[in-house]
């Protein structure tokens, strides 16, 4: 291990070594090379923070020598010298993963300053104030991130200090006041941790570096990767870094900008900055700083040559970038640039102009898209013509629109979000240790902070509407409420909140669905010309298949007919049917429920004209269209201590004794789906011809209809047999009876392990194969969905036994085995079958992905996920990793 190289100048670095440097390792490594100023530095590779974990949280042999080593170069290139009395070099030590996870772990500025280097620097610069306002600084982070106290202890000093000289801002306390803050500070570690606070500042870097380390497994960090897919073994890269000033007098200032506004993707400097400033105050919105227009009036010469700098770097990396700069004494510095987080219409209009601007083609745009991120879209906001009471204004931070109980702790709106309840987190500012809560929450509203904050940065990753800078409303946590202009909103209180124009409503106000943008057709034509599967919808109403084909649906995968029972207008009719005793009494039941089913094939196979519809045969068992058992016993029960008419109690009484009878110990594996057709062929014969009379109807109406039969739950390929040629006969006597001719197409759900095994065998009588990943799942885990998400699946995914909710994401190791083994048998029998995939999976990207891999023809989801599937399979047909911008 000795050998390995742990540590790299910038210079020695490559923007190709995100996954040994992390993204921002390798940027500033690339920025370097090409000619940007960028302070010196160095970065301890990812490799090196793996190897701390492997050896129980210990250094890797040879890391600290070479840290050494590699900081003396450091010092050559700053013509400074680390822990020197008389001109002393510091630096920030930042963490940079090779996905950038903003505000999630370690950063500690300032380092190398005690009381001697304190001094010198004093002398160095001749001021007194600034050298001291680090201090305090770098004590407060270093003593939080290292030492583990906690902020707030900080926080109380200086607010007392502040309120003891009468003052509003940390700007306007003196030196004198700043040494009083230092020597307080170090008096808090000292009762805190026992020890007094280092001097030594080799202590300080190696404590520093420690600390990054150990943040890549803190719990935010944690809960970030789980959000986005980061997989947990890829560690952390340290970078150390020559620090730069922004806090050294008027001529000074930090700021963070993108250069495209990454709510809507307007090409167009977006950012902020504060004058007089470190880093921490822009992002942790303790000040709220200026737009960055506003420096070309102050600063016109760094203002131009900024516009220059992300000119130059969008163009080298063609990508909207992400850039934190420091100006120290008038003079540029750019500490940092990353792919910049957005929106999804953010990401979608800079994909379509990057594309006409000649900067990327048409697969790299469809790349540059989180599928996930087009839900955003499908938010709803704020009807224009309603009416309703704005209470205050903020800062725009994240679009949408969102209605909730006000809660202003964390931790309460993760356990309200998870029982269910909408809840808007209102807080002074958010930390990165808030993100569970902004998690479960509809949106986030905070008094302070900017664009560029925290709780604006993460929000706008989730799609989650955010106002933040909103200093008009006060928050009283104690009391649990907050005032604004008179008006008091306690805990519980209902507000909405509009992420577009940062308005703060009282109440709820009614919403409208979004509308899809130029740009958003434009990819998803480009994806539609990509990609090779098609794309359908789990549709069971006309309306539903309406709507899907506004979102692009290319046809049906999945139309439920049990969902058509469960209707007022039926339902008695179908329990005549189940509680009939005699084949003459279902048959004329049957007889009542056929025009009614002929009537719902016929609105959905208009709806969907000239696409395929799959219509799947009763599926669920009998007894779930009868009254509840328990429920029945309790209102005989009843009706007997109340003296009830005897006929009805008997009535009631045989009705109790039918689903008794229709009880099932564990439906999910009982009288259900072609069972019910094996055993009652009397219920499919009677959908059979519905579906086959409401096509024969349409087609003289000149309509083309395209209905596939779909039988449900087969475990071998004799029930399939006989169910087809029970089809295949009622489809040929619909032909005869009307004079009318159609297609004739029969096939099955693949969702019990027996059928994908011996899919060769039920191919033969299979027109087409639909993967039921829902309850495929479910019998090759052995878990019921119910139980299992309700009482142990989070276990398991939270001890790493499995990565992903396998009801979400298909577990592509176990029932994606038996999905590839079931579309090789089958097409092996049957070259001419159509393959496809119905379950919640169809839309979820990955699984979309690996249902390209297996070579199938078509996915399916419910129609608001069609524009993301749509997406996704032209990332799978284009062949690269998605959302490169994102990550």
């Amino acid at each position: 291990m000795a050998n390995k190289k742990y540590v790299y100048l910038f210079k020695e670095g490559k923007a190709d070594m995100r996954d040994l440097l992390g993204g921002k390792g390798a940027n500033l490594a690339e920025m370097t090379n090409i000619g940007l100023p960028v302070p010196p530095g160095l970065t301890i590779t990812t490799e090196a923070c793996n190897e701390y974990y492997a050896q129980g949280k210990k250094w890797p042999e040879g890391l600290e020598e070479e840290l050494k080593e590699k900081l003396t170069s450091l010092e050559e290139m700053a013509g400074k010298k680390f822990g020197d009395a008389k001109n002393p070099l510091l630096v920030s030590v930042r963490s940079g993963a090779k996905f950038s996870m903003p505000g999630m772990m370690d950063t500690i500025l300032n380092l190398g300053l005690n009381e001697q280097t304190c001094q010198g620097m004093i002398e160095a610069t001749q001021n007194e104030r600034f050298v001291l306002d680090c201090y305090r600084r770098f004590i407060q982070m270093y003593s939080n991130v290292v030492l583990g106290v906690d902020h707030y202890k900080f926080e109380n000093v200086l607010e007392a200090q502040k309120e003891k000289k009468g003052v509003h801002y940390d700007t306007e306390l003196d030196a004198e006041d700043l040494r009083a803050i230092v020597a307080e500070y170090k008096n808090v570690v000292l009762r805190e941790t026992g020890k007094p606070f280092p001097e030594d500042p080799m202590e300080q870097l190696f404590g520093a570096v420690t600390a990054v380390f150990g943040s890549w497994n803190n719990q935010r960090a944690i809960v970030y990767r789980k959000l986005n897919g980061i997989p947990d073994d890829l560690g952390t890269a340290v970078n150390v870094q020559l620090m730069v000033f922004g806090n050294m007098g008027n001529d000074c200032g930090t700021g963070v900008a993108f250069t495209r506004n990454p709510s809507t993707g307007e090409k167009k400097l977006y950012g902020e900055y504060l004058i007089n400033a470190q880093g921490e105050d822009v992002v942790a919105g303790i000040r709220t700083p200026q737009p960055i227009s506003k420096l070309e009036e102050e600063m016109p010469e760094i203002y131009q040559q900024f516009l220059d700098i992300c000119k130059l770097l969008e163009n080298h990396y063609k990508n909207m970038q992400d850039i934190e700069f420091t100006i120290e004494r008038g003079k540029l510095y750019i500490l940092q640039t990353r792919h910049g987080k957005r929106t999804a219409p953010a990401a979608i209009k800079i994909a379509v102009d990057m594309v006409e601007e000649g900067l990327i083609d048409k697969k790299e745009a469809i790349l540059r898209v989180e599928p996930g991120q087009l839900d955003q879209l499908l938010h709803r906001r704020i009807d224009p013509n309603a009416k309703f009471e704005v209470i205050a204004k903020g800062l725009p931070a994240s679009p949408g629109a969102a209605c909730g109980q006000v809660v202003f702790d964390a931790d309460e709106a993760e356990k309200l979000g998870q029982q269910g309840v909408k809840v808007v987190l209102v807080r002074t500012e958010t930390t990165p240790d808030d993100i569970h809560g902004i998690v479960e929450a509809q949106g986030v509203l905070t008094s302070r902070g900017g664009m560029t904050s925290h709780a604006a940065v993460v929000a706008r990753g989730m799609g989650k509407p955010c106002v933040c800078g909103c200093e008009a409303i006060k928050i009283n946590y104690e009391g649990k409420y907050f005032t604004v202009d008179g008006v008091t909103v306690k805990e519980g209180d209902v507000i909405s909140i509009d992420g577009a124009t940062g308005q703060v409503i009282l109440g709820e106000v009614p919403m409208i669905d979004p509308e899809i943008s130029g740009e958003f057709q434009k990819l998803l034509c480009w994806a539609d010309e990509l990609r090779t599967m098609s794309v359908r919808a789990n549709a069971d109403t006309p309306e539903d298949a309406a709507r899907a084909r506004e979102f692009g649906a290319e046809g049906i995968g999945l139309c439920r007919t049990e969902h058509m029972f469960m209707a007022q207008d039926r339902l008695p009719v179908v329990q005549q049917m189940i509680l009939a005793e005699t084949l003459e009494e279902r048959n004329a039941a049957l007889e009542k429920l056929l025009p009614m089913q002929q009537g719902d094939f016929y609105g959905i196979l208009k709806a969907m004209a000239g696409f395929p519809v799959y219509i799947r045969l009763l599926d669920p068992p009998l007894h779930e269209f009868l009254p509840n058992q328990e429920e029945l016993a309790v209102e005989i029960a009843e009706l007997k201590c109340t003296n009830g008419d005897p006929k009805v109690i008997a009535e009631k009484e045989e009705l109790l004794k039918k689903v008794r009878q229709l009880h099932e110990f564990n439906p999910m594996l009982g009288h259900r789906g072609c069972r019910l057709g094996v055993t009652f062929p009397e219920i499919y014969a009677m959908q059979v011809r519905a579906i086959y009379q409401a096509t024969a109807q349409l087609v003289k109406e000149g309509v083309d209809a395209k209905p596939e039969v779909m039988i449900p739950l087969v475990i071998h390929a004799n029930e399939l047999r006989m169910l087809r040629e029970q089809a295949v006969e009622i489809a040929k006597q619909v032909q005869e009876e009307t004079g009318v001719t159609f297609d004739i197409h029969v096939g099955t759900m693949i969702e019990m392990p027996r059928a994908a095994v011996t899919a060769d065998e039920i191919a033969e009588f299979a027109d087409f194969f639909s993967f039921g990943t829902n309850d495929l799942t479910q019998t090759t885990l052995g878990f019921s969905r119910d139980d299992a998400e309700g009482k142990f699946l989070q276990d398991y995914l939270a001890k790493k036994i499995l990565t992903d909710n396998p009801f979400i994401v298909l577990d592509q190791g176990g029932v994606g085995k038996l999905v590839k083994m079931g579309t090789e048998l089958g097409r092996q029998a049957n070259p001419k079958l159509k393959v496809g995939i119905c379950g919640e999976h169809g839309g979820e990207p990955s699984s979309i992905a690996f249902c390209h891999r297996v070579g199938m023809d078509y996915v399916s989801c419910s129609p608001f996920r069609v524009p993301i599937a749509r997406l996704a399979a032209a990332q799978a047909a284009v062949g690269g990793e998605s959302a490169v911008s994102t990550k």
